[in-house]
């Protein structure tokens, strides 16, 4: 890092803490709401309050301490107090997506604390390919959310956050939410987030009754359309086969649950084959809670209860409605729909009262393990969390790193990139409608109040003091009017131009999905057209979620530099600069496969995953995509090359001799196979796999480089991806530096696959081990 990237660091972060401490000053601390308060003995005297006990006599105690319209009264988001027990109200909806945000209705910004630290949107974060980066991140998010409840500016510790999705279409307007494509990537994201932001440990442990906060895995499952040509998400059926629903969609909740042991499960609005997710048993009861062990709460999405029987038609009735999601296992509604239709339901003796008390307990538990029934907070495990550690200068340095680990490097003809710096002499022309946007275009969605912002033209300006700006477009990123002779003009007179295109939530946002995968309006024509004019390659810049087809730029001689940056967080404007003018070397690799704009022929609402070359149904993501593709998933350059090498595989040929082995036939070829579920826990151990891969930075630059290692079968059969990531860790090399990384395979979990029956099988046959441009054979024999 430069001498001038630390001045600015620390200029920029002093500013900042100094606000923030004064903010501090100039304000009392108010008292978070609790429960059991000492000073209230006919109260304190309750079993469900006292700490000795456990969480679930005390959660059946309270639960049983209720009457029927107290019951029903709690199993919505905004649950209202009982002062005859000392209850206060509590509210469930608390947003939490890439930092503690007012998008809820839990939190306020309105006291001591006025804002807290906003991290990149979780796609851009996701490109860092870093579980450890994401688990500090949600372990900030984890200590800010605390500070705001201790300091009495929240109704709530229940965060409706990780979206783990998958992001299976381009077009997805809430794409930007979520890890990207891949399941295992979306999987550890899950793990990572879930114990960061509960004050579970990284490397798991075992995760005691208390909570800092509470995470919840949304939206289960298989939801990933929102508004596409008319077709919503409360009303769309999504057909889904037990193979994809086995190897794609359910994969990250069940790590969410069993590894990162989440707290909460959100059900999705969609149907799934017909059922409504909130209202399916198998899914909620029979999957989340007997087969996954899942202890938590379930919420729906917000009115979802209520489209059930007034959108989807599923339920005959309102009442029917209630019964069916509580018949389900979900516990607590957003809405208010039971509010209306509750107790008419158990009138009508549609819903027994066991339902709702199991409901009930589920919920009051989680209260207790947030430490919400003990007494004054200040006096447990995390209530000296204080205002100061909101905004904090370490968690503005995560903010910064995580975005300039996750900015994207996807071209960068005859070394253009980085910069020049220190030389006043250079001219610097920014333009473009993302240049100097508002904080729609670089927080993404679902952001709170940042400590301050820094727009992508401040950013420069720390560099090139006497860069001159133009929007190029009147509209924003919209870009159906531009001012395409100014910006030449402008850049004609530049040594160096950046342009900072792409989208922003007018274009992709939850309830809005793309239409297009190009460009918006006239951005295209006025990219060609500053390009034509400078004097040197411009350097292209695109803030998005979901991918853009640039394959114009991607060849065009005249643009040299490609920069993919996300949305990338309130320091976003600090990241890209530096890494721009070579105070930071990019490293971040596509979580997405980025398609030409020719993929909108394929309907938004065909779930599969698979290719259908009968059809012409191209498949979907890099693991099952056959179509030509503008960049692959898992792509990124940097100012290094490096290289790898594979040092040493522990086993060449794996037997797997415990068990059947089955048979099928495809194409007159017989293949021998395994089913892991008949295989035991021992077998799976005693043939995993131990690779050692030797990573080698080979440039004059220290870096930060993610490894991707790939898996992909000698001989390709139909149905089985093309190729699947095993295993990524990121790795810091000085310049010349050579690591080894470790990476251990289990057949059962990594070289499996899911068979048309949605069971997982390993078949017999020579696979390959991928990593860059190195390959490595090994055999499973059954």
């Amino acid at each position: 890092m430069g001498l001038s990237s630390l001045v600015i660091i620390i200029t920029t972060l002093s500013f900042l803490l100094l606000t923030h401490h004064q903010l501090l000053l100039s304000e009392s601390t108010q008292h978070p709401p609790y429960a059991c308060d000492s000073s209230n003995p006919s109260t304190r005297s309750y079993p469900f309050c006292n700490p000795k006990l456990s969480i679930t006599q005390r959660a059946k105690d309270l639960v049983s301490r209720l009457t029927l319209d107290e019951k029903l009264s709690q199993l919505v988001n905004s649950a209202p107090s009982i002062p005859r027990l000392g209850i206060p109200s509590y509210q469930w909806w608390n947003e939490a997506l890439h930092g503690v945000a007012d998008a809820g209705k839990g939190i306020a910004f309105n006291g001591t604390i006025k804002s807290a630290t906003i991290f990149p949107q979780v796609i851009l974060t996701a490109a860092s390919f870093d579980p450890s980066l994401w688990y500090q991140i949600s372990k900030a998010i984890g200590t800010e959310a605390r500070a705001v409840y201790n300091a009495g500016q929240a109704e709530g510790m229940t965060f409706w956050a990780p979206n783990i999705n998958i992001f299976r279409d381009p077009r997805w307007g809430r794409g930007q939410e979520t890890p990207g494509e891949d399941p295992l990537v979306t999987a550890k994201y899950a793990v990572a987030y879930v114990r960061g932001l509960q004050g579970d440990s990284f490397q798991g442990g075992r995760l005691g009754d208390r909570l800092q906060a509470s995470a919840c895995c949304k939206h289960f499952t298989a939801y990933d359309l929102d508004h596409w040509r008319g077709i919503d998400r409360f009303v769309f059926n999504a057909r889904v086969t037990l193979q994809d629903l086995a190897d794609t969609y359910q994969p990250p909740f069940q790590s969410c649950i069993v590894q990162g042991r989440a707290s909460g499960v959100m059900c999705a609005y969609n149907r799934v084959n017909g059922v409504p997710n909130c209202a399916d048993f198998n899914l909620l009861t029979e999957t989340a809670r007997k087969k996954w062990n899942f202890h938590g709460y379930i919420t729906s999405d917000c009115a979802a209860v209520s489209i059930i029987h007034d959108e989807q038609g599923y339920a005959k009735t309102a009442e029917d409605a209630i019964a069916d999601v509580l018949k389900a296992g979900m516990d607590v509604e957003c809405g208010d729909y039971i509010t209306k239709h509750g107790k008419s339901a158990v009138l009508q003796k549609k819903v027994p009262v066991y339902q709702i008390d199991r409901a009930l307990q589920n919920l009051f538990s989680i209260r207790i393990r947030l430490g919400l029934f003990d007494g004054n907070p200040s006096k447990l495990p995390f209530g000296m969390i204080g205002p100061n550690q909101v905004c904090s200068k370490q968690h503005l340095l995560l903010a910064l790193e995580a975005a300039r680990n996750g900015i994207v490097l996807l071209k960068n003809t005859k070394a253009l990139l980085p910069l020049p710096k220190l030389n006043p002499s250079i001219s610097l022309a920014v333009i473009g409608p993302n240049a100097n946007a508002s904080s729609l275009a670089v927080l993404g969605n679902y952001f709170g109040r940042p400590c301050k912002l820094v727009t992508l033209l401040q950013g420069f300006q720390h560099y090139a003091r006497n860069a001159v700006y133009h929007p190029g477009c009147n509209d924003g990123p919209q870009c159906a009017s531009a001012q395409i002779e100014q910006a030449v003009e402008v850049a004609k007179k530049a040594d160096y131009v950046v342009l900072i295109m792409g989208l922003d939530q007018s274009q992709e946002r939850e309830s809005h999905d793309r239409d297009q995968l190009d460009l918006p309006g006239k951005q295209q024509e006025l990219i060609n057209s500053v390009a034509k004019a400078s004097k040197r390659p411009v350097i292209l810049v695109l803030l998005s979620g979901g991918p853009v087809d640039i394959t114009f730029a991607k060849f065009d001689n005249k643009i040299g530099g490609i920069l993919w940056a996300g949305y990338p967080g309130e320091l976003g404007g600090l990241a890209l600069a530096q890494i721009i003018f070579g105070d930071h070397n990019p490293g971040g690799r596509l979580p997405i496969t980025w398609y030409p704009k020719d993929f909108i022929r394929v309907p938004m609402t065909d779930m599969r995953m698979r290719a259908d070359p009968s059809s012409g149904y191209p498949g979907r993501t890099y693991r099952f995509y056959t179509g030509p593709k503008v960049y692959e998933f898992g792509y990124g350059l940097s100012y290094s090359k490096y290289s790898y090498e594979f040092v040493s595989v522990t086993k060449n040929n794996i037997h797997i001799n415990q068990s059947s082995t089955h048979l099928t036939v495809e194409n007159s070829e017989t293949i021998r196979y395994k089913l892991v579920s008949e295989l035991g826990e021992e077998t799976c151990q005693s043939a995993s796999v131990s690779v050692t891969l030797g990573v080698t930075n080979n440039g004059t630059m220290a870096g930060k480089h993610p490894v991707l290692l790939f898996m992909r079968q000698a001989k390709q059969r139909n149905g089985n991806p093309m190729k699947q990531l095993v295993g990524f860790q990121s790795v810091k090399l000085d310049a010349g530096e050579k690591v080894q990384l470790g990476f251990e395979l289990s057949p059962c979990e990594h070289l499996s696959r899911a068979n048309e029956a949605g069971l997982k099988v390993i078949e017999e046959g020579s696979y390959l081990l991928l990593a860059g441009e190195e390959e490595y054979p090994i055999n499973i024999i059954t």
